[in-house]
């Protein structure tokens, strides 16, 4: 995408877009060192949320701990779904651009009722009904957004809770490594995509996404159909050659997030000779397939990803002569709470 172009500039997605590399780099959320050590000290955290403000934000944060070692439990589940827990010995945080999001205030509402002091929350609204419900509530710093997909909220939720952890697990690092990813992700944004794979994409029948159980692939599933109008899936791991390419068409596409090198011929095997479809990834690397190369941000590789994702996904929607900001039927907040 190109922020000086008037058929990308015009839309606040996009605006939005191109506003998450300087959010990053100026993150700052004061407090966050001492939480941790009370998040450290708990050693049990939920984080729930919906949509967006779960998908990526909690399973980037997970995957990067597990990979880390860190002796934390954590977990991540839906508001609703997270009533029925027993959530009595962990520290639950709730992620909600709006603080009205309906599914986390009736979480929050029955542990304070259970008299539960471990709660905290981060939404882009002071003063919300989430955060006053919490024992101890942030506001993102990327301000409101305008756009019904949500996007320089969801990096800031992200970063966030990479902050949080490191400082949990006693080895805070990313804010001496903000600067880098932020052109890193500028990079991935406005890379110009070849002509022909936007054309593929948008062509497609339906849009899958593979990749890692991170968030990232989950998370532009979601965008796909907030962003494209098209049907996506999101195939985790090497799902995509376990049983779904029986439904699959020759018109239909997957891009692939840093694959698994030792897993491409497999799915060139099953899926381009076996069905005629087409695998484009999104990597850091050179793939056997047509790809869509991007920056090495090593253990922040996911937020450049979901940028690359982003760009692609903006040009497929401009393609289709979609208006990125007028979706028929997506509302920015999923389910408010009435009392």
């Amino acid at each position: 995408m190109n922020g000086t172009e008037e058929r990308y500039s015009s839309y606040s997605l996009v605006r939005e877009m191109l506003e998450t590399p300087q959010i990053v780099a100026g993150f700052d959320s004061p407090g966050l060192a001492d939480l941790g050590k009370k998040i450290g000290a708990v050693d049990r955290l939920l984080m729930t949320g919906e949509g967006s403000s779960r998908l990526f934000p909690a399973k980037s944060a997970i995957a990067h701990a597990s990979r880390k070692g860190w002796p934390l439990s954590l977990s991540t589940e839906a508001g609703r779904q997270a009533t029925e827990y027993d959530l009595s010995k962990s520290a639950v945080f709730a992620l909600s651009n709006s603080g009205k999001t309906a599914e986390v205030i009736r979480l929050f509402k029955s542990l304070k009722e259970s008299g539960h002091e471990n709660c905290y929350s981060l939404s882009a609204t002071p003063d919300s009904p989430l955060e006053e419900l919490a024992n101890q509530g942030f506001v993102l710093s990327c301000g409101k957004e305008n756009a019904v997909a949500a996007t320089k909220s969801v990096a800031e939720q992200a970063l966030f809770y990479r902050a949080l952890l490191e400082h949990a697990a006693g080895e805070p690092s990313v804010a001496t490594r903000q600067a880098d990813l932020a052109g890193m992700m500028e990079t991935a944004l406005t890379t110009q995509i070849d002509p022909a794979l936007v054309s593929r994409i948008a062509n497609a029948g339906t849009i899958y996404w593979a990749g890692r159980n991170d968030g990232v692939t989950e998370e532009l599933t979601l965008k796909t159909n907030e962003i494209t109008r098209k049907k996506s899936d999101f195939l985790e791991g090497t799902y995509a050659v376990h049983g779904i390419e029986e439904v699959m068409d020759a018109e239909d596409v997957v891009l692939w997030v840093e694959p698994y090198e030792e897993s491409e011929e497999k799915f060139r095997e099953v899926l381009c000779k076996g069905i005629g479809l087409e695998i484009i990834a999104i990597s850091s690397r050179k793939t056997s397939y047509p790809t869509i190369q991007i920056p090495d941000a090593g253990d922040l590789g996911e937020f450049v990803q979901i940028a690359a994702g982003w760009n692609v996904l903006v040009e497929v929607g401009i393609a289709l002569g979609i208006d990125l900001d007028k979706p028929e039927r997506a509302r920015k907040v999923g389910n408010e709470f009435v009392d």
